[in-house]
């Protein structure tokens, strides 16, 4: 018999590990698997390895002192030299002493959660938002996660007017509210958000005395007109800095999902010091720390990589809405990360999320094509679902012409409800904490 909390991490976790194994497990090869399954669920850089393996290759091999113990919360060099990265991002200088690092950005949302908040206090979150912000925000920390619904006609664009009325009903409800958490840019919608609509968010967290969480994995995966502007950023930020705590990662920018570090930063010294302790049941290894240390030794390198990063996405972004044009696929227009925000609404096999499931179950069991449902994201309205698009361009155009040729197909009698084996809405936990 497993504790309550064993009990509870296993009824929340993210609703997505189901789809990816199985399409993993059976990949689309054009030649010895053509009815393969084409994962475009998962977010995952792949457009990048040809610039990382030759880097990493010549990287100085592992010493017996990447082999000891580190200090839990990160090495001097790497957090050193993550505070060099991340000041330019940030446009002010950020002290190496108040970054935490830790095994994933899974591992710093925890953290910081953990940090932040007792059991049944809540984080306000605007909706849809990132589907394992439940597990990562909620799972050990015991909040609860409130949404902020955000309006579909404007594209869900983060609105802070809509943070701003939830804190309001949460406090008129007894709820204790300890901060809100973003995205930025956003996941699933692909936005940056603009520096005044952050200053508003920030002005909305301190008129309600709550922490900011600002999950910006998704930093230096911008292809559009608008820069991005950190939460940390001094032009938007000059009354709420020791409060806002922001989340970085190596597994997006640099396409490292797998290296499992993620690092928090917050200028309180309790909070900080609470991380620390934190990082304790959840450290980065010495070698891995000494690997990404090395590959950001040189700033010309790093600085040339990720422009050739953001080129790529642009490219793959433009690709992808060509494509879903062409076939009268609607979506909602990015401007950062993996992903688009595909509206099917006019597809949907009834009303409500239970058809929005069952849409989701024939395609995957049909077309083969793993895509999510938004409502593994908390959306306010059923029928939208997450593309994700950087991965082999063939690999996305034999999905789309999949996909739309299951949806101009003519519609069959109802689906049934998606069978135990198809993707549900609570399914195995993600691999190691990762964040598809």
């Amino acid at each position: 018999m497993v504790s309550r909390q064993a009990a509870r991490l296993l009824a929340d976790t993210p609703a997505i590990a189901d789809a990816h194994f199985r399409a993993e497990a059976e990949p689309y090869d054009p030649d010895t698997r053509p009815d393969g399954y084409l994962n475009l669920g998962t977010a995952e850089n792949r457009l990048l390895w040809d610039l990382l393996r030759d880097r990493l290759a010549a990287l100085p091999p592992m010493t017996e002192q990447a082999a000891r113990y580190a200090p839990l919360h990160g090495t001097a060099v790497l957090r050193e030299r993550v505070a060099t990265l991340l000041s330019t991002t940030c446009r002010t200088v950020l002290d190496p002493d108040d970054l935490v690092v830790i095994s994933g950005a899974t591992g710093a949302l925890d953290a910081i959660a953990s940090v932040l908040c007792d059991p049944g206090e809540a984080i306000v979150v605007p909706a849809p938002y990132y589907g394992a912000f439940d597990t990562d925000l909620g799972g050990r920390s015991g909040a609860r996660i409130l949404p902020a619904p955000l309006s579909p006609t404007d594209g869900f664009r983060l609105a802070p007017a809509a943070v701003d009325r939830t804190l309001r009903e949460a406090r008129t409800a007894g709820i204790t509210v300890r901060a809100v958490a973003v995205s930025s840019p956003s996941n699933p919608i692909g936005e940056t958000h603009p520096p005044q609509t952050l200053a508003a968010l920030l002005r909305v967290a301190r008129a309600h005395d709550v922490d900011l969480i600002s999950d910006e994995i998704y930093a230096h995966s911008t292809f559009g007109d608008r820069e991005f502007t950190s939460a940390a950023d001094p032009a938007v930020n000059r009354h709420w800095a020791h409060r806002t705590h922001v989340v970085w990662g190596f597994a997006k920018d640099f396409a490292l999902p797998g290296l499992k570090t993620g690092v928090l930063h917050t200028r309180d010294p309790q909070v900080r010091s609470a991380g620390r302790a934190m990082a304790y049941f959840a450290p980065v290894s010495t070698a891995t720390q000494n690997t990404l240390a090395e590959l950001l030794s040189d700033p010309a390198w790093t600085a040339a990589f990720l422009v050739e990063g953001r080129r790529r996405l642009a490219s793959s972004y433009a690709r992808l809405c060509s494509l879903l044009d062409e076939h009268g696929i609607p979506y909602a227009p990015a401007d950062a990360g993996f992903s688009v925000w595909l509206d099917l609404r006019a597809w949907l096999p009834g009303s409500g999320f239970d058809a929005e499931q069952r849409l989701w179950a024939a395609l995957f069991e049909t077309t083969r094509v793993s895509i999510l449902p938004g409502g593994a994201f908390g959306s306010p309205e059923p029928g939208w679902f997450r593309l994700c698009h950087a991965v082999d361009a063939t690999l996305v155009t034999e999905a789309v012409r999949r996909l739309a040729a299951h949806l101009s197909a003519p519609s069959p009698s109802p689906s049934s409800p998606p069978s135990p084996s198809s993707p549900s809405s609570h399914s195995s936990p993600s691999p190691n904490g990762s964040r598809p």
